[in-house]
C-alpha cells in the first residue's frame, strides 16, 4: 500500500478508496449530494442520468430535502464469450514488447449504451453496462512523455482515453498528437489538478473552462469528457453545474487504477467486469520505483490478458449529443 502512495504521484489512488468499495452499477448527476464511501463512485440515478444510459435504471425520485434516493443496485451484466485472438500477423508486435495478444474487441455497438444530452446535468460514470468482454483504459494527466510509449501504442493499436491537465502538457502539447492521431481521445483533466471540492465554483469553473479551451485549441475537438482530479467532488451539484456551463457532457471515474504491477480493484473479488473503466496515470520511472511508462502499461494489459478481456474504445460505447 506504501508503494501506491508513492506511485499515486498527484493523488489519484486516495480516491479510489474514498468513492467506492463494492461494485454498483448506478450513476449520479448533478443534483446528487456526495455519498459515503460504502455506496461506491455512482450515486442514486435521476431521470436525466437514466436517459443518458439508455433507460436502463429507473429513476429515483427526490426527497422533500433535495437529497435522491439510491435505488437498488442492478445485478452487473453476464459476460459475453471471449472474443477470438487477434490475427497471427499482429503477434510479431506484441513479443516485441513481451506481451500476448489481448483478444480482439467486438465491432462498437450501434446502439451506444450511453447517451449524452445536449443540455442539462451530466452524468457520473464508472463503468458502461455491456456484455461485451471488455475493458475500457483511461490515462490522466500526462506527466510523462516518453516516446517509447508511442511506439507502443502505434505497434499495439489498443485504444486509450487521456485525460489531460492544461498546465502539466502545455509545455509539449504535440507529445499527445502521434496518440491522438491513432483515434485516442483527449479530454478534460482541469488547468492544475485542483482538488475540486475545495475550491469556489468560480475557480472550479476556470478549471474546468480555461482547460476546455486549450485542449480544444491545441487538438481541434473539444473534449467530450471531464474527470475531476482524485475523483473528487463528482457528484457535487457546484462542480455539475460548471461541467455543464464549460461545455464536457459527462463526468468519468474508474473501477480499478494500475499500480506499478498490479490494479487496485474496488470490487471484492478483485476480478474486472465487463464494461469497466480502468485509470492508469502518465508516469515513469521516478514515480513507477525504477519502471518506465511502457513497463506499467505492459503489466496493465498483462493483466487483462489474464482475465480474458479486450479493451475497447470508451467513446465507441458513447453517444455525443445531438447537433
Amino acid at each position: 500500500m506504501q508503494a501506491d502512495k508513492k506511485l499515486n504521484g498527484t493523488g489519484e489512488r486516495s480516491a479510489v478508496k474514498k468513492y467506492g468499495r463494492g461494485r454498483t452499477r448506478t450513476y449520479a448527476v448533478g443534483a446528487l449530494v456526495l455519498l459515503a464511501a460504502a455506496t461506491g463512485c455512482g450515486g442514486g440515478d435521476t431521470g436525466s442520468a437514466a436517459a443518458a444510459l439508455g433507460g436502463s435504471q429507473g429513476a429515483a425520485k427526490p426527497s422533500t430535502g433535495g437529497a435522491v434516493q439510491t435505488p437498488a443496485a442492478a445485478s452487473p451484466p453476464a459476460a459475453s464469450s471471449p472474443a477470438a485472438p487477434l490475427a497471427a500477423g499482429d503477434a510479431a508486435a506484441w513479443a516485441k514488447w513481451g506481451l500476448k495478444p489481448l483478444p480482439t474487441a467486438p465491432a462498437a455497438p450501434a446502439d451506444k449504451p450511453v447517451k449524452l444530452q445536449r443540455t442539462g446535468p451530466v452524468p457520473v460514470f464508472s463503468e458502461v453496462r455491456t456484455n461485451d468482454k471488455v475493458v475500457f483504459i483511461t490515462i490522466d494527466d500526462g506527466a510523462e512523455k516518453d516516446p517509447k510509449f508511442v511506439e507502443m501504442l502505434t505497434d499495439l493499436k489498443v485504444p486509450v482515453s487521456m485525460f489531460l491537465t492544461r498546465d502539466i502538457v502545455k509545455d509539449d502539447y504535440g507529445y499527445f498528437k502521434p496518440l491522438q492521431a491513432l483515434g485516442n481521445h483527449i479530454h478534460n483533466h482541469t488547468v492544475d489538478h485542483a482538488q475540486m471540492s475545495k475550491v469556489a465554483p468560480e475557480k472550479q469553473k476556470s478549471e474546468i473552462c480555461d482547460a476546455q479551451s486549450a485542449l480544444t485549441q491545441q487538438y481541434g475537438t473539444a473534449p467530450l469528457l471531464f474527470r475531476p482530479p482524485y475523483g473528487d467532488g463528482a457528484n457535487t451539484p457546484a462542480l455539475n453545474t460548471s461541467v455543464q456551463q464549460c461545455g464536457p457532457r459527462a463526468i468519468v471515474l474508474w473501477r480499478e487504477s494500475m499500480q506499478i504491477h498490479d490494479m487496485q480493484y474496488q470490487a471484492a473479488d478483485k476480478k474486472l467486469k465487463p464494461g469497466d473503466i480502468v485509470l492508469a496515470h502518465f508516469r515513469g520511472p521516478k514515480d513507477l520505483k525504477g519502471e518506465s511508462m511502457t513497463q506499467m502499461f505492459g503489466e496493465m494489459l498483462a493483466r487483462i490478458q489474464e482475465q480474458g478481456f479486450a479493451v475497447a474504445r470508451l467513446e465507441d460505447y458513447i453517444q455525443p449529443p445531438a447537433p
